[in-house]
């Protein structure tokens, strides 16, 4: 991966990261500001990661799918797939547009189906099969750990004094 691709996934990253904690924060107004950089900084990393293995596990999903195995390197992220991505990330914002975001996001799947189908010689329907369940797979184990994470950290509501 280029250093150019990689910034542009951390930048995607930290922008859905916003998407998703900027809400909170106006909620909630008394947040401070280095909590919400505690937040957004992790959350950005967490995110570019996981956009980062989308289509690694795209590719190994394909390697399944197919009965002789895949030989080669893969299937990578490149400047012209990225950007639609980011363009995703920065439409993140729930208030915004999420329809438009969704769209977006099939958009790049299907941007990322090309490249799998001709890698793998699996056809454009299988290889957007396996971008698709890729992504719905690691969406949903993020949303699981997210949601654990914020289990974990709440926080009792503090008893009454008679």
């Amino acid at each position: 991966m280029s250093p150019f691709v990689i910034v542009l996934l951390l930048f995607a990253g930290l922008s859905e990261a916003a998407g998703r904690i900027l809400p909170l924060v106006a909620r909630r107004p008394g947040m401070s500001r280095t909590f919400v950089a505690g937040l957004l900084l992790p959350g950005g990393l967490v995110e570019s990661a996981v956009f980062a293995l989308w289509p690694l596990t795209a590719w190994t999903l394909a390697k399944l799918v197919l009965s002789p195995p895949l030989q080669g390197g893969g299937l990578a992220w490149t400047p012209g797939l990225v950007a639609p991505l980011v363009l995703a990330a920065v439409l993140a914002f729930p208030l915004l547009g999420p329809l438009l975001h969704l769209l977006l996001f099939v958009g790049v799947g299907a941007g990322l189906a090309d490249p799998l189908a001709a890698a793998t010689g699996l056809g454009w329907w299988a290889a957007a099969g396996c971008v698709a369940v890729s992504g719905a797979g690691l969406g949903i184990a993020v949303e699981a750990v997210r949601r654990l994470v914020v289990r974990l950290s709440a926080t009792e509501a503090p008893e009454p004094i008679a």
